[in-house]
């Protein structure tokens, strides 16, 4: 353990060094070990820096609202594909769907209407609501991603009146408290850091001003702790060991705000955007677990002086659960801030890897799949049907071992036909077809035959068992 926190010392020093920080927090968060945390530099007024720190996380916040978001969705006080002038009372863009805010494709521009980024004026709700006369839509919905600060506020700002209260203070009930964020706050104590623009061509650290973002807060606002932030993105990645009873969302919810719905780009195809979370997808340090498929889940943030990179690891060999990390800086420009996170994620689960589980013998399968178990044909290619955990499962014989089964659950009332509830063909019928001892001898799967032996798709049978 020494020489794993040596290393990771040494990735936050040297990126401390390198980019010119005054002051980095870091904090590394796995459900097998104590939380690791560290911190490099100085605050920058009369208060020591430590893990308790507090620093502004921007975008961050965004992760929050939406949370907030889907909590609405899932108590049945919205639908993602609702427009959101149902829920608040716009002048225009009310089309715009919430699940197109979410995912930034809802085509509306960036910011509030005026330079708010000049002026540094942020406007109170009534006026932001009122200037949405005045601004653009950019793009056509759903025509590619656009980022926008306008439309992560617009939802935060449903949510408050679906929910009765201030953003704010629903953001404190339904999250900040249920999950122990005790750091997490609208405004800064007496210990936050001071953030700085750091002169390109001196080693000049200039203040930058606190700036109150008014309306504009379920986008940016908050300020945090490496350590709160850290148990955030992990429960990002495995909601059910930071929330077991699901009361702050449960892990369903989570796996659909993971699941990619667009792009950033258009050509390197990096990163993509769920609801609400940023998606980067990583590749395995082992070559022989090139098929893996790991990826890191959460946000980055920035606002004037500081910068913030917060994010969870799913996925691989040798990834524990609930695993995030957050990176907090006090400098608006060093870069290098947002790519520390996925550095020191890949190298804990390189020199530290999550102990490998002792195999235990099972249950039995029930009587009435065992005779789906093992190899049939589809579409001409080979599959594999295995019972474990409770469920029947699939997967495409030559698939990599780290790519996620099929998983089905028979209908209540209907044993011979199941749901493919995760994986390949997820909402997807299988139906099984029984010869008169009982045994299953065809299959239909989202409505392809499958067979025992390979065949052509006119039933011709190729060869023999």
């Amino acid at each position: 353990m020494a020489g794993v926190n040596q290393r990771l010392e040494r990735l936050v020093r040297r990126t401390q060094a390198q980019a010119r920080v005054p002051a980095l927090s870091v904090a590394l968060h796995r459900a097998d070990r104590p939380l690791w945390t560290f911190t490099v530099g100085g605050t920058g007024n009369d208060n020591p820096l430590g893990p308790d720190t507090v620093f502004r996380i921007g975008s961050v916040t965004k992760t929050l609202t939406a949370v907030l978001v889907m909590q609405c969705r899932d108590d049945g006080l919205l639908d993602l594909d609702d427009p959101i002038g149902r829920h608040l009372d716009v002048p225009a863009h009310g089309t715009a769907t919430v699940r197109r805010l979410l995912s930034h494709t809802a085509g509306v521009q960036r910011e509030p209407y005026g330079d708010i980024w000049d002026t540094l004026h942020s406007p109170d709700v009534p006026e932001l609501l009122a200037d949405l006369a005045r601004i653009e839509r950019a793009l056509p919905p759903a025509r590619r991603f656009h980022y926008s600060n306008l439309g992560l506020a617009l939802l935060g700002h449903a949510v408050a009146r679906l929910r009765g209260g201030t953003w704010a203070e629903v953001l404190a009930d339904r999250v900040l408290r249920p999950l122990g964020l005790s750091s997490t706050t609208v405004h800064p104590g007496p210990s936050a850091a001071t953030g700085f623009l750091v002169d390109a061509y001196s080693d000049h650290a200039r203040p930058e001003p606190r700036l109150d973002l008014g309306a504009l807060g379920p986008a940016a606002q908050l300020w945090s702790t490496a350590t709160d932030m850290a148990r955030w993105a992990a429960f990002l990645a495995d909601p059910a060991v930071l929330d077991p009873s699901g009361a702050v969302l449960a892990p369903a919810t989570l796996d659909e705000m993971r699941w990619p719905l667009t792009t950033t780009d258009e050509v390197s195809w990096q990163a993509g955007f769920g609801l609400g979370l940023i998606l980067l997808p990583q590749r395995a340090a082992d070559p022989a677990a090139a098929g893996e498929r790991i990826v890191h889940v959460g946000h980055d943030g920035a606002m004037p002086g500081f910068l913030s990179s917060v994010y969870a690891r799913r996925g691989g060999t040798g990834t524990p659960g609930a695993m995030g990390c957050a990176v907090l800086g006090s400098s608006g420009t060093a870069g290098e801030t947002n790519d520390l996170p996925h550095r020191l994620l890949a190298a804990a689960v390189e020199d530290d890897p999550a102990e490998v589980a002792a195999w235990v013998p099972g249950e039995a399968p029930p009587p009435a799949y065992r005779s789906v178990l093992g190899p049939w044909w589809g579409e001409g290619f080979p599959f594999v049907f295995f019972w474990r955990d409770g469920a029947l499962r699939a997967r495409a014989a030559d698939a990599p071992a780290g790519a996620p089964p099929a998983v089905f659950a028979p209908l209540p009332d209907r044993p011979d036909v199941l749901r493919t509830v995760s994986g390949r063909e997820t909402g997807e019928l299988l139906r099984l077809t029984r010869d008169g001892a009982g045994r299953v001898v065809r299959m239909h799967w989202a409505t392809y035959r499958f067979t025992r032996t390979q065949e052509t798709f006119d039933g011709v049978t190729t060869y023999e068992l």
